[in-house]
């Protein structure tokens, strides 16, 4: 196998694949880079693949009706999207969005369908996936439904942490990149009212603004906010990391 698409390798979903099979998968997928705030696909395109983030981050979300950003998922590295390609032919009903400059690899809806047939743990991982994120979208339901903008901005805070939290002496540094107004969209708020919250917070000592950087200084009493016994971390590796201590542009 080349160097080409090592990331394979290292995927989990494909981490149980013989050399073999890792060989075959890499002759037929195919490696594209995104520049920051670029489509990979809309609502509408055909569902023929399913892709893996390499690296950088993605989002997916809906539109609403009046043009607001309904947030689905955060996508990082290692972590296939599209994957409900496999499962019918028809439509994306979402919009897929680089955060940052991300490589996706897209493998073909009939050769990762062919590899789910040999493959049952494949199968499975990938019905684990379209689990764990019907979850986080109840959760990020749950959360948006009678809170205030201040209380939908912290739960945010606390899933970016989840996703893209890494400890630092100072507190919790999140490791991606969104502007005040992509934040409003996601929360369903205004820019402004974003910008005097993650002021109020500042203030409060929870969190500093740094260069276009949010790091929370105290993620506890954040999730103590919106009545959260623990951060909601599902990631054990980032909770076991972050929970001892204790950028964004406008």
């Amino acid at each position: 196998m080349s160097d080409r698409f090592w990331f394979l390798k290292t995927a989990a979903l494909f981490e149980q694949l013989g050399a073999d099979e890792l060989a075959w998968l890499e002759s037929r997928a195919r490696i594209r880079t995104f520049e920051r705030n670029s489509l990979i696909y809309l609502s509408g395109d055909a569902s023929d693949a399913v892709l893996l983030l390499v690296s950088g981050a993605v989002k997916l979300y809906h539109l609403t009706s009046d043009g607001k950003q309904a947030l689905l998922a955060f996508i990082h590295p290692g972590e296939l999207f599209g994957e409900l390609a496999v499962f019918e032919i028809g439509q994306r009903e979402e919009f897929a969005e680089s955060m940052e400059t991300s490589r996706v690899v897209m493998i073909p809806r009939a050769d990762m369908l062919s590899l789910m047939e040999r493959q049952p743990g494949v199968s499975l991982g990938v019905t684990k996936l379209i689990g764990l994120r019907r979850r986080r979208v109840e959760r990020r339901l749950k959360a948006l439904l009678f809170r205030s903008n201040r209380e939908r901005l912290i739960h945010l805070l606390l899933e970016l942490a989840e996703s893209y939290g890494r400890r630092t002496p100072e507190g919790v540094m999140l490791g991606i990149k969104l502007s005040h107004q992509e934040l409003a969209s996601i929360i369903g708020s205004t820019r402004e009212t974003v910008t005097l919250l993650l002021g109020e917070l500042q203030s409060a000592q929870m969190l500093e603004i740094r260069r276009r950087q949010i790091v929370i200084t105290n993620i506890e009493r954040l999730a103590d906010i919106v009545h959260l016994k623990q951060v909601p971390l599902e990631c054990e590796r980032i909770a076991g990391n972050l929970l001892p201590q204790g950028g964004l542009g406008t």
